[in-house]
């Protein structure tokens, strides 16, 4: 009897083990093979969803799934061609020569006629009950926000193979593994993770899948998205950029870039270039934003402090035979403090402070910034920054750089290593993950992990004082000083390169600009950068309003106390 128990016991643990396989692990891919058991292709489009996080916790959806319908034929079940035609015609739009075309492959078995049919019109299609006219369900990615966030989010697309779809861009690229239900070969279900612990034994070549909610909040992109359209417009500029995020944390709250596209339209993109997101892809010599980093190394090496002064007589050095002068060419005279280099944005006084500091420690800062290496953002095709320069036994390479010039850093890149000023003097991971969500109702969220220390927080703190004195006193002459929050900030104006080492263009600029609010305790950081704006040859002119305005809504938005 106990042995009969046994094999009982055993055999149905097997067939329980088959169902739990067939219904719970595989259930939804058997759901789908059902739906076009007829249909003669590849297994259906199926993917996970990626969503923005509104300020409040609540997701709204970035990237979804849209559901219609394929209207295709059997030819060879076709048997009075113009009627067909004529009813089918009346309810999809159909280009009769390629019907007939189709009609004539008597040996295929299926053609496709129209895709993204309406559930409607594809009930309508099945109640004339044509012999070899048929609906099959199908899925196509979709995009809300349209071209919102375009480069942050990607697109689906179709792989060398022609028949593969998966994420080509942005997010739907970097985390395809996560939101591709098709890959692996199998489904896999979460249920086979949270009631067992050897999903992989069931499944060995399944992956856990899940919703990708981002750090992007919708409200705040779209404002992001608004400044920059206005410059852009109102400079005729080349391509502009901008991030908000907080640079404690290193959550991205907004990221765009223009010229942007439409993820829906794919097709009618004849500029693929802007698929690439230059945020993370493209380098540029960012100027003076650079000058508050070497300030800060300067403060935290001891080389200088805020008392130390300079003596400007000329308006311009001369450093291995190279003349390196002040924007204007003016010189400033005797015993310039270290506040007005700031104020007055002087290359001779950034000068100054890398020749206090030495090449050696100079470059060591410049390196612990981050600015020769990627971020690690969670974005695909990142580039690292150039600042090769600093290995060059000669100084000029070095006093050009103490200004931003020589060396090129991504915006992302730049971004990480400002953050630093205000955060205590560390470097935060920029992500752009806030959780994944899987279908059992259990969501992983990306934990928070503070990156090293470049400089002390007390030079973090001192750094901010001088930034914070900028805005209250020299950005546009103190007119934009908030009297209810304390602002830190600094413009960059950098020259652009011509290439190939033919110097710089007279009329060309790179216009940028970054801040962090409130000072002492910053919840945001914004940089913006544009290329090339006509009309003006400051950031001063272009980028102190639009930063202004996403300023005061951040604040509003938040609903941020003052703090002075």
């Amino acid at each position: 009897m106990w042995f009969l128990y046994a094999c009982i016991t055993s055999v149905a643990a097997i067939l329980i083990g088959q169902l739990y396989l067939l219904q719970v692990v595989r259930g939804e891919g058997y759901r789908d093979k059902a739906e076009g058991q007829y249909k003669i292709s590849s297994d259906p489009f199926d993917r996970n969803s990626i969503y923005f996080s509104e300020k409040g916790g609540t997701v709204v959806s970035a990237a979804t799934l849209r559901t219609g319908f394929i209207l295709a034929i059997s030819p060879e079940k076709i048997k009075n061609t113009d009627i067909v035609y004529e009813k089918l015609n009346t309810l999809v739009p159909i280009d009769k020569t390629d019907f007939l075309e189709k009609i004539k492959k008597t040996e295929d078995p299926y053609e496709e006629l129209a895709h993204r049919v309406p559930e409607d019109v594809a009930q309508k299609i099945k109640d004339l009950k044509l012999p070899g006219v048929n609906v099959y369900r199908e899925h196509w990615r979709y995009y809300p926000g349209g071209k919102s966030a375009s480069q942050v989010l990607g697109f689906v697309g179709y792989e060398d193979d022609g028949i593969t779809l998966s994420g080509r861009y942005g997010i739907e690229r970097y985390y395809d593994d996560v939101l591709n239900k098709n890959s692996g070969g199998s489904k896999m279900n979460f249920f086979a993770e949270v009631f067992s612990s050897v999903g992989t034994a069931i499944d060995p070549y399944s992956k856990i899948k899940g919703d990708v909610a981002l750090t992007i909040e919708p409200t705040v992109q779209t404002m992001l998205e608004k400044q920059l359209e206005e410059v852009k417009q109102k400079y005729s500029a080349g391509d502009i950029g901008g991030i908000v995020i907080n640079p404690k944390t290193g959550e991205i709250y907004a990221m765009a870039a223009l010229p942007s596209f439409d993820p829906n339209d794919i097709a009618g993109e004849t500029n693929v270039s802007v698929f690439n997101d230059p945020i993370v892809e493209s380098t540029y010599e960012m100027g003076s934003v650079v000058k508050p980093l070497v300030m800060a190394a300067g403060l935290d090496a001891g080389a200088v402090d805020e008392s130390t002064t300079y003596d400007d007589p000329l308006g311009y050095v001369m450093i291995e035979g190279k003349k390196i002068s002040n924007y204007d060419g003016k010189a400033r005279g005797q015993d310039v403090p270290m506040q007005e280099v700031l104020n007055q944005s002087l290359n001779t006084g950034m000068v100054f402070v890398m020749k206090h500091m030495g090449k050696e420690k100079f470059s060591k800062y410049m390196n612990a910034y981050g600015l020769g290496e990627t971020t690690k953002i969670d974005l695909p095709a990142e580039v690292p920054g150039n600042i090769e320069n600093l290995k060059s036994p000669r100084e000029v390479e070095h006093a050009t750089a103490s200004f931003g010039q020589g060396i090129a850093v991504t915006p992302i890149g730049i971004v990480r290593a400002l953050c630093s000023l205000g955060n205590g003097g560390y470097l935060p991971e920029p992500h752009l993950l806030k959780e994944t969500i899987y279908p059992a109702g259990i969501v992983n969220t990306r934990p928070i992990e503070k990156g090293p220390e470049v400089i002390k927080p007390e030079s973090s703190e001192r750094i901010t004082r001088m930034l914070v004195s900028v805005v209250d006193k020299a950005l546009l002459g103190g007119t934009v000083k908030l009297s209810n929050y304390s602002i830190a900030a600094k413009t960059g104006t950098a020259q652009i390169s011509e290439g190939g080492g033919k110097g710089y263009y007279e009329d060309r600029y790179l216009h940028s600009f970054f801040g962090y609010f409130p000072a002492y305790d910053p919840k945001f950081l914004v940089f913006l950068y544009v290329v090339n704006p006509r009309g003006e040859q400051y950031a001063s002119h272009t980028l102190t309003e639009p930063f202004m305005n996403l300023t005061k809504f951040l604040l509003s938005y938040y609903e941020v106390p003052p703090d002075r």
